[in-house]
Formats: C-alpha cells, sequence, structure tokens
C-alpha cells in the first residue's frame, strides 16, 4: 500500500470491512446470476487500488490517504475503502477523471458479463485496476486485457495490480479503438460511459461474444452475431460512470434542453434515460409523448442493435415504430 507497512489493527479493519462488504454485495442479489464472483470479491483486496481517495467536502474534495500519519485518518480511509459505493480516484481541473466503482455495481455487471472459465475478456477503462484484478482472479490474467487512454492511469493501474500480485495486459490507447493486437475476445465490458457501441469492438470478437457497457443511464448487453451485427437488451438497472474519453466521448446532458417537457416528468428518471438515449435524434417533446404513451417504459424494453456501420436504438422491437439512430 506504500512505504508504511500496514498495521495489524488496519489488517484487522481490512479483513472485517472485506467480509461485510461481500455480504453486503450477496444480500443484493448482484452474485446471484453467477456466484462464483463472490469468491474474487473476498479475496481481491480493494484497498490496493484506492491507496487515496477524494470523498466530497465543503468547497471541493478532500483526500483520504493510507498514508495518513494520523492513525484514525488511516483507520477512516480503509473503512471508506470498502464501503459499497463509488471512490473518486483522481481529478483534473476539479473534473472526475477516473473512479473506483461501487462494486455492488460492478458485481452485477461481472455475473451479467456470463463469462466461462476459457473466456477472453477486453475492459475499456482500466480505472484503479480493481476490476481488472477481479476478472483476473476468476479467470487468470493471462485472458484478461484492459485499456485506458491516459499513461498516469494505466500506469498507476499496472502499480495496484502488481501489489496484489495480478499482471494482466494493461494497455495504454483509445478503448473505442480495442485492442487489435490481443484480439479475438469472448467478453467486452466497458466501466465508461458511452454514446453507441464502437464498431471496431465487433470485428475483435469471436461470433457469439457478450458486450456490457453503460450507455445513456442504462447498462446495455449485446449478442454478437459477426463482425458486422450486434444487438441486445438494457439491462434494469440504472448505471451513471465516468464519460469515454478519445473517440465518440458523450456530449453534455439533453435533459438539460428538456425545458418544453412538463415539469412534473422532467425529473423522472426513465425520461432522465431516454431523453439521453434518444439525444441528437429525438426531440425533447417528442421523447415525452413516446415516453408517456408507453406508460413510463422500464429500461429492459429498450435495445440496441449494431449493423452494417450503423446503430440504433429502439423500444419493444429493432424493426418496430420506435426507432431512432445512435450517433456513429
Amino acid at each position: 500500500m506504500g512505504t508504511r507497512a500496514l498495521d495489524k489493527d488496519l489488517e484487522d479493519i481490512a479483513a472485517s470491512a472485506r467480509a461485510a462488504l461481500v455480504r453486503e454485495i450477496g444480500i443484493s442479489g448482484a452474485f446471484d446470476p453467477d456466484p462464483a464472483w463472490r469468491e474474487a470479491f473476498a479475496a481481491v483486496p480493494r484497498h490496493l487500488f484506492v491507496p487515496y481517495y477524494y470523498v466530497g467536502a465543503l468547497g471541493g474534495y478532500e483526500r483520504c490517504w493510507g498514508e495518513d500519519p494520523d492513525l484514525r485518518a488511516r483507520e477512516r480511509w480503509m473503512r471508506g475503502a470498502y464501503d459499497d459505493a463509488p471512490l473518486a480516484t483522481r481529478l483534473r481541473d476539479g473534473e472526475l477523471v477516473s473512479s473506483s466503482s461501487q462494486p455492488s455495481l460492478m458485481a452485477q455487471m461481472l455475473a451479467e458479463l456470463r463469462v466461462t472459465d476459457d473466456s477472453r475478456v477486453l475492459e475499456i477503462g482500466a480505472g484503479t485496476g480493481y476490476n481488472a484484478a477481479l476478472l483476473s482472479y476468476r479467470l487468470g490474467e493471462d485472458r484478461v486485457t484492459t485499456v485506458d487512454l491516459y499513461p498516469e492511469i494505466t500506469e498507476s493501474a499496472r502499480q495496484h495490480l502488481a501489489a496484489a500480485g495480478y499482471h494482466p495486459a494493461v494497455v495504454t490507447g483509445d478503448g473505442a479503438r480495442g485492442v487489435p493486437e490481443r484480439a479475438p475476445f469472448d467478453r467486452i465490458i466497458a466501466t465508461c460511459t458511452l454514446t453507441s457501441i464502437p464498431h471496431a469492438w465487433l470485428a475483435q470478437c469471436d461470433p457469439g461474444a457478450r458486450i456490457l457497457a453503460p450507455l445513456a443511464t442504462g447498462l446495455i448487453t449485446l449478442t454478437v452475431r459477426d463482425a458486422e451485427r450486434a444487438e441486445g437488451h438494457f439491462l434494469h438497472t440504472p448505471a451513471y460512470f465516468v464519460p469515454l474519453r478519445g473517440e465518440g466521448r458523450p456530449r453534455p446532458d439533453a435533459a438539460a434542453s428538456a425545458s418544453r417537457v412538463p415539469r412534473a416528468a422532467r425529473d423522472h428518471e426513465l425520461l432522465r434515460f431516454l431523453l439521453t438515449l434518444s439525444r441528437g435524434s429525438l426531440d425533447p417533446q417528442e421523447a415525452y409523448a413516446l415516453w408517456d404513451r408507453e406508460h413510463a417504459p422500464q429500461r429492459e424494453r429498450y435495445g440496441v442493435t449494431v449493423a452494417g456501420g450503423s446503430a440504433w436504438a429502439w423500444l419493444d422491437d429493432p424493426e418496430g415504430p420506435y426507432v431512432w439512430p445512435l450517433p456513429g
């Protein structure tokens, strides 16, 4: 965790807090689709991947640090590292550029990835390296590749992974382009918000591969048919992640342009999802009319198709009446 040896009290706190986190994730049901992930979360020490993080404070952020000279501050850092909460880990000019995601959401995403023992996985967004460590524990580090745009993020992720005893491939590059030199992949998981699904990913997948990624404010799951086509539905879960940096990065939230939508509906979470998913394709009033007519549809009714160099979102049926293009 750095130059300071982890004293016995902190080791005990870490063990107890990690066990409590695993129990909390289990109660949430996140492990249910694939209980094998419970062992990974029990084994991989999250605190090694967040040697410091930031918490909101009056006027900005306060840093919690594992090397703090104050023992009580180190104890707060350790307990916070095992909260079931996202942790801000890197700021640039006051803007969050990297984080460690909420563990229960990570567990749900990993379970929904539906890996098999021989799956080769590409992770888009290295973050702290914690997710890559969980994948490495489950699948073996030789089957895991993680990519991020910024060298300082990949370097710190590589260091954290090494400290925890894992050495997957950590690549510096634009995640929208994938990592062709490590292809083919059986699974792709993104830990950053997209505006569309990069076509380069399909070409780097074997037929039948599964892609799971944050899109709008949800999680899309796609099955890859071949290098030209993939299709699937959203999960029911809301999801908010740091935007993808590089090609295809998101534009400002279109929900802010919905001033002509009735005030009572404007802040409804499912309407904001549709406004974000249809940004640039549907006028906010048009999106509201659809949402109202279909009785505030849940996320699972929406899906995405990628085919022939284009991508589109839809409600209920990819060839039905409610279809709109996603950005290229």
